[in-house]
């Protein structure tokens, strides 16, 4: 075996091996990602918002309260989304002791888009790509103190990105 054979027979390993994980983790057997995460840190998944089709019942059943409009959440989105599949967004905050920071996304069929709990020390600042059914309204709730505090833009969507 020649030393490029001997090249290439190492990376086919590395490539199968990685196919083994990832189908592995497509069975279930191996669990990546933020929902067991979630669960594992708090015991239970948020199942409840994220069924809700309106913001303001999937803030309620997330939270238990309502949001304020805060000049301290910084939501950054496009005006104008070409693609509704995949819309970046992000959110960042000078507020301190946030624990948690979700998207929702008020004319989507499910309005909760995303949620992510923040560890202590960690700086509140998510960026994520989300699906926009139609132009809407996008909304940043952070959580800090025990209060919530938001910011929302309207998003115009040119091509549907949740089925359509």
């Amino acid at each position: 075996m020649t030393p490029i054979d001997h090249q290439f027979s190492a990376t086919r390993r590395l490539v199968l091996k990685g196919v083994g994980v990832v189908a592995l983790a497509g069975l279930g057997v191996l669990r990546f990602g933020a929902m067991p995460a979630f669960a594992a840190a708090n015991d239970k998944w948020p199942e409840e918002a994220f069924k809700q089709k309106g913001a303001p019942e999937a803030i309620k059943a997330l939270y238990g309260k309502t949001a304020e409009v805060s000049d301290k959440v910084k939501l950054d989105a496009p005006e104008i989304a070409e693609n509704g599949a995949v819309v970046p967004i992000s959110v960042t905050t000078t507020l301190t002791d946030v624990t948690s920071i979700s998207f929702l996304v008020a004319d989507n069929p499910n309005a909760l888009a995303a949620s992510y709990i923040i560890p202590a020390g960690t700086m509140p600042s998510v960026a994520n790509r989300i699906k926009m059914a139609k132009t809407s309204n996008v909304t940043a709730i952070v959580e800090a103190g025990g209060k919530l505090y938001s910011a929302t833009k309207e998003v115009k969507v040119t091509v549907g990105g949740c089925g359509g």
